[in-house]
């Protein structure tokens, strides 16, 4: 069975995700023809717009496919990982830069490379079942696929505490936190496609949005901007140590079962994006973790914890928290070189 149906339809460009069992997850060869169809589909009179979507009510995509990585990364084949990131992160940001309107439609989870092909558009439509999250720290990778600039984006502190923790974010908080632009009732998608497909007129999105259901992170801002303001993860851990309110253990209690290197990478990631919006350095700084994340990183325990053994036990490469070594993270992210990302010319 095909896992991803590209077509033009009537006025725009379609790509549904056809892999409701496995919850769309994100392969390698879908990435490459998503990239295939937008480099078509730029340049053609015939198409308006782009329409994205997903077979199945539980997930839009809830993350990349890494059962590959872990089997290669295992074995020493850094390579394969390095390729699949770099071919994505292409995409991502040809998603980001496409010069026509592209709308998502994003049900149920939306993580991980689900952000990446549903979040970068221009007209990004959750529903009343969406999660969206970027839980990436919890396997030992850091929000990548162009997260890290909608977080650092995301406004006051949200970025930090969503990047660190991974909470899942209703319609309200996704379109607060920067995720997401309208609520539509899911009801309503069909119509939504319908009229799309027949007159590619993207301004129907507009006219179908209804307010969404009340969200949590408007009222929680303060305490977050409060609590994660820090420079570093300790610093971040300290502040929530010393308020001990619900909140704060509640947010240190996940961050405990996280990769400390990651999210102290994920911090630091953050802060040096505050105020961009090029989705092109964000991939690249990006790429420098990811590129050396299987070799060198919590990624390959993190995916045999949660994915593999199943045994939800880690075994990090830092005892807690408190134990992530500024230079650790600078060697996380120093430049490649000669490997680094090269989307500037790739993307021409």
């Amino acid at each position: 069975m095909s896992e991803i149906e590209i077509r033009k339809e009537g006025r725009i460009g379609r790509i549904t995700l056809t892999r409701p069992a496995a919850l769309n997850a994100l392969g390698y060869e879908m990435c490459l023809a998503i990239e295939a169809a937008l480099d078509a589909w730029a340049p053609d009179p015939e198409v308006r717009m782009i329409l994205i979507d997903a077979e199945g009510n539980k997930a839009f995509c809830a993350g990349g496919d890494i059962a590959v990585m872990y089997e290669t990364g295992t074995r020493g084949d850094y390579a394969y990982g390095q390729k699949f990131w770099r071919d994505e992160y292409r995409m991502n940001a040809k998603l980001f830069e496409f010069p026509k309107p592209v709308v998502s439609l994003m049900q149920g989870f939306v993580m991980g490379g689900g952000v990446g092909v549903g979040c970068h558009g221009s007209h990004r439509v959750v529903g009343e079942t969406s999660q969206v999250a970027m839980p990436e720290c919890g396997i030992g990778l850091v929000p990548d696929v162009g997260g890290s600039l909608i977080l650092a984006r995301a406004p006051g502190r949200l970025g930090e505490y969503l990047g660190v923790t991974g909470r899942r974010m209703g319609p309200a908080d996704a379109i607060f936190a920067g995720f997401a632009d309208y609520f539509i009732p899911e009801a309503d998608w069909a119509a939504l496609t319908g009229t799309l497909v027949e007159t590619g007129d993207w301004e129907a999105v507009d006219r179908a949005a209804r307010t969404p259901p009340p969200g949590e992170l408007v009222a929680l801002q303060p305490r977050i901007d409060a609590l994660f303001a820090g420079e570093r993860l300790l610093d971040i851990v300290n502040a929530l140590t010393a308020d001990g309110s619900d909140f704060a253990l509640s947010a240190l209690k996940v961050m405990e079962r996280n990769s400390p290197l990651a999210m102290a990478c994920a911090i630091e990631m953050q802060h040096r994006l505050k105020g961009s919006d090029d989705i092109r350095r964000a991939l690249a700084l990006e790429y420098r973790f990811t590129y050396r994340a299987p070799e060198h990183s919590d990624f390959l325990e993190g995916i045999r914890a949660a994915i593999i053994d199943k045994d939800r036990n880690p075994r990090w490469k830092h005892a807690g928290l408190d134990a992530v070594p500024g230079a650790d993270v600078a060697r996380m992210l120093m430049p490649l070189g000669e490997h680094g990302l090269k989307l500037e010319e790739e993307l021409q």
